[in-house]
């Protein structure tokens, strides 16, 4: 069952885009691979965030870092995230700070792999946050899901 950060009525952002991979993978197999290299543009992306962010006390988070991960577990930090749930088919990953809350669930079912993205917003700067940041995180997974599967295919 997909994480969600709080029920869906409460939610300001919710986002569920999916794929069906050529192989099997298990949670922490997908974010390596969809992390491993991150989209061109999302390092400028993220140093434009913190810039203005920080202007707004939200702390710093860098980006993406590429690092490769062999076992996860609930307590570890992937990158910005804690891991608050990890299993083959699991993975749940938070980021909460006084502006607002955001929760990343990724599912796997066997080929099926589904991306669910939510977010409770705290209070006016969480809101205004989420106005740029909403449409482009649904580009940017749409694009990392069709290039994880583009990677997995075979080439003939």
């Amino acid at each position: 069952m997909t994480a969600l950060v709080a029920p869906r009525d409460r939610l300001a952002y919710y986002d569920q885009q999916e794929v069906t991979l050529p192989r099997l993978l298990n949670a922490t197999e997908v974010w390596n691979r969809m992390m491993r290299d991150p989209l061109p543009g999302l390092r400028l992306a993220f140093r434009l965030r913190d810039a203005i962010a920080a202007r707004f006390g939200v702390a710093r988070i860098g980006g993406f870092s590429g690092r490769q991960v062999a076992k996860v577990a609930v307590g570890d930090r992937l990158d910005f995230f804690l891991v608050e749930g990890v299993s083959d088919t699991q993975l749940v990953l938070t980021a909460r700070d006084r502006h607002l809350d955001v929760m990343i669930s990724t599912d796997c079912d066997g080929p099926r792999v589904c991306a669910t993205a939510s977010v409770v917003t705290h209070n006016a700067f969480g809101r205004a946050y989420m106005l740029p940041v909403a449409p482009a995180h649904r580009w940017i997974v749409r694009a990392m899901l069709r290039r994880l599967k583009r990677d997995l295919t075979p080439r003939t």
